[in-house]
C-alpha cells in the first residue's frame, strides 16, 4: 500500500487506530481483502474512493497532505510500508495509522529513550534532565518526548544542543506550535539535523486534551524505555510510565528528596517497585544496552564540573553561609532551615528575602534552593 492508501483507511469513517490494528492483524489484501473485512459504511467509503476518488470526500485528505508536503521542505508521511516507519510501533494494541514528520528521518534511527516530567521541574530537575538528554545524545541515543514545558523541552533542547536526536510527539498537527512559547524549539526541531517532529494529526489540528494521553502512547511506543525525571503524585507523566509497563518497555526513574512535592510520584513508582532506579545514564544503558549494542559508540568520560565557591563577603561565620550551605539545588522547606542554622523562622525569612534579592536564592515548588553564583 502506497501513502495515499494508507492516508484514506485512517480516514475511513467508524474505524480508529485500535479496529484498524485489529483488522490489519488479519492481513488482509489491499483492496479486496479490505472490502470484505471492512463495516458496511466504511467498505462504502472505501469503494467510492477507489472507483471515482474525485467524488470521494476522502480525495480530500490525500489532496491536503499532498498540498503540505509540496509546500515546505523535509516534510514526510509515515506508514507501516515506509521505510522510515519505526517498527516498535508495530508492537502497540492501538499503533498510528499514519505519522505526519517533519525535519529529519534519521532522527528514527538506533536506540530511542522517552524522558518525561513535570511541567514545572525544580532546578535539580531541570540540571538533571539537562545532563541526561545530553549524556544519552553523546552516547548515540534518541530522546523522545512531548515539546511541552518544563522536563520535555530542556530535555530535547540539551540534545539538540549537544548535537544528539531527539522526537517530539505532537497532540496537534506538525505545523501547530504548542506551547506556543516553544516557536524557537519547535523550529530547531524541523530544521536542525537530529530534529524531528511528528504527529499523528492531520497539519492544521489543533491542540484538544483528549489529544495527550493519546499521544503518550506514541512517546512511549517509539522508545525502548522511558525515564521519568520528576513528577508529582497527580502528575501527567505517570500515564506515560504506566503506558511503558504497558507496553512491556522498561521503567527508569531518577531519585528525588523526600521534601520535594515535585518528585513524589517518582518516589511512588519506586516504591511500587514497578521502575528501576537510575542514577546515571550507564544504569539506563546497562540494563537496554543488549537491545541496542550496534547503536552505541564508545564511552567518552565527562570530568564533572566544580561547585561554585562562596563569594569572599560569604565565606565566615555569619549567617549567610550557614544558611547557603544548608540549602543546594533541591528545594528545601523553611523548618528544615530554621532547624539546621540554628535561627528563627523570622531571622531565617528575613535573610532569604535579602539573598533572593542579590540572586543567590530562590524560591521553588517544595522550598528553597541555592542558585548558581551570579
Amino acid at each position: 500500500m502506497d501513502a495515499q492508501a494508507w492516508l484514506v483507511v485512517n480516514a475511513l469513517p467508524g474505524m480508529g487506530a485500535l479496529r484498524i490494528a485489529q483488522l490489519l492483524a488479519r492481513q488482509p489484501q489491499w483492496p479486496e481483502g479490505w472490502l470484505a473485512a471492512l463495516p458496511s459504511r466504511a467498505a462504502s467509503e472505501l469503494r467510492l474512493w477507489l472507483e471515482h476518488p474525485t467524488r470521494s470526500p476522502l480525495q480530500n485528505v490525500v489532496d491536503e497532505t499532498l498540498a503540505w508536503q509540496r509546500s515546505g521542505p523535509s516534510r514526510h508521511v509515515l506508514h507501516r510500508d515506509h521505510p522510515a516507519w519505526p517498527a516498535l510501533l508495530n508492537e502497540l494494541p492501538d499503533p498510528p495509522v499514519v505519522l505526519w514528520a517533519q525535519g529529519d528521518l534519521s532522527a528514527l534511527e538506533g536506540p530511542k529513550l522517552a524522558m518525561v516530567g513535570t511541567r514545572r521541574p525544580t532546578g535539580e530537575g531541570t540540571h538533571n534532565a539537562q545532563t541526561f538528554a545530553r549524556d544519552l545524545a553523546r552516547r548515540g541515543w534518541c530522546v523522545v518526548s512531548g515539546m511541552a514545558l518544563g522536563v520535555d523541552g530542556v530535555a530535547q533542547r540539551a540534545a539538540l544542543n549537544a548535537g544528539g536526536r531527539t522526537i517530539a510527539v505532537l497532540g496537534c498537527g506538525v505545523d501547530v506550535i504548542y506551547p506556543a512559547s516553544h516557536r524557537d524549539l519547535h523550529e530547531q526541531l524541523s530544521s536542525l539535523p537530529g530534529g524531528l517532529v511528528v504527529s499523528e494529526h492531520p497539519p492544521g489540528t489543533l491542540a484538544r486534551p483528549a489529544f495527550f494521553p493519546r499521544r503518550n502512547r506514541i512517546v512511549t511506543g517509539l522508545s525502548l524505555g522511558t525515564l521519568v525525571v520528576e513528577a508529582t503524585e497527580k502528575s501527567g507523566s505517570l500515564v506515560s510510565a504506566r503506558l511503558t509497563l504497558e507496553q512491556n518497555r522498561e521503567l527508569f526513574v531518577l531519585p528525588g528528596s523526600l521534601h520535594n512535592v515535585q518528585a513524589r510520584g517518582c518516589l511512588t513508582l519506586l516504591r511500587q517497585g514497578s521502575a528501576h532506579l537510575a542514577c546515571s545514564v550507564d544504569d539506563i544503558i546497562a540494563d537496554l544496552g543488549h537491545w541496542a549494542e550496534a547503536f552505541i559508540p564508545p564511552e567518552t568520560e565527562e570530568q564533572p564540573s566544580e561547585q561554585e565557591p562562596l563569594p569572599d563577603s560569604l565565606s565566615d561565620d555569619s549567617l549567610p553561609d550557614s544558611l547557603l550551605a544548608s540549602l543546594s539545588a533541591t528545594p528545601t522547606p523553611i523548618d528544615l532551615l530554621v532547624h539546621a542554622t540554628g535561627v528563627t523562622v523570622s531571622d531565617c525569612q528575613q535573610r532569604l528575602l535579602m539573598l533572593e534579592l542579590e540572586g543567590w536564592v530562590a524560591q521553588q515548588a517544595g522550598g528553597w534552593v541555592r542558585l548558581p553564583r551570579p
